[in-house]
């Protein structure tokens, strides 16, 4: 069975055999979650039940409509919303894309420069710019657009200050050697700080901000289930391997 290890200061490490592996880790007196997915074929996005047209919305809606031989292994919110739940920018479902690239200028966080995109198929997963993944020709199964970038080409974003008094829960995604790094923090932290913990701590060059303050985490390992927020595009992590032993 073999340990995930990473550099930096660990609580705990938790073996596993499965395509999510979990980590708590710290940095600065703040305590960050750090969910690993290795296996991008068991890695999904959720925004509406097929059958009800109904936004999701919570983790229970998704947990309640996989069928009993899935087990719903993670789960994260996964990019920003408008206050009807549809996703501000790009979002790509099982190869359909329900929402378009959005080049527009605009205030609030989604809007810092460079914003970007995470999406992947079974095969690789990338987090460009919005301006890089316009200008190639990757065909996503799953895509989600958000902003700002945290980390591009290993630099922290320029926008982001230092000593920044605007202190929130965050969440974000960050890539490195094709395998995607999810990270919540326990306590309030700036931009600047978050960046730094993905650059630091994780060794990552590039990363994207999803959201804070309703930033929310489904962690079966360890029982967490957020459920103060409605959410938009959820990200999770479905182990169905069972399903394919028993079809």
């Amino acid at each position: 069975m073999k340990k995930w290890l990473l550099t930096g200061l660990i609580s705990f490490v938790v073996p596993s055999i499965h395509a999510m592996q979990h980590q708590t880790m710290h940095a600065e007196q703040v305590t960050y979650d750090v969910i690993k997915v290795t296996d991008l074929s068991q890695l999904e996005l959720y925004l509406k039940n097929p059958q009800t047209n109904r936004y999701y919305q919570k983790f229970s809606n998704i947990h309640q409509e996989l069928p009993k031989c899935a087990q719903l292994k993670f789960a994260m919110n996964a990019g920003m919303y408008h206050a009807d739940f549809q996703p501000v920018g790009l979002y790509v479902e099982k190869g359909q894309q329900l929402s378009v690239l959005n080049e527009a200028k605009g205030v609030g966080n989604f809007f810092i420069q460079p914003n970007g995109v995470l999406a992947w198929n079974h095969q690789q997963a990338i987090i460009k710019t919005t301006v890089d993944y316009k200008n190639q020709e990757f065909k996503p199964l799953y895509a989600t657009q958000s902003g700002p970038m945290l980390l591009y080409k290993g630099e922290i974003n320029r926008n982001f200050l230092v000593e920044s008094n605007s202190l929130k829960m965050r969440n974000g995604v960050g890539i490195k050697n094709n395998q995607l790094y999810f990270v919540i923090s326990q306590q309030r932290v700036s931009f600047y700080q978050f960046a730094q913990f993905f650059k630091q701590q994780l060794n990552i060059d590039h990363a994207l901000y999803l959201d804070g303050s309703i930033s929310s985490l489904y962690l079966a390992s360890t029982q967490q289930h957020d459920n103060v927020f409605n959410l938009g595009p959820i990200v999770a992590e479905v182990d169905r391997s069972a399903c394919k032993e028993n079809p």
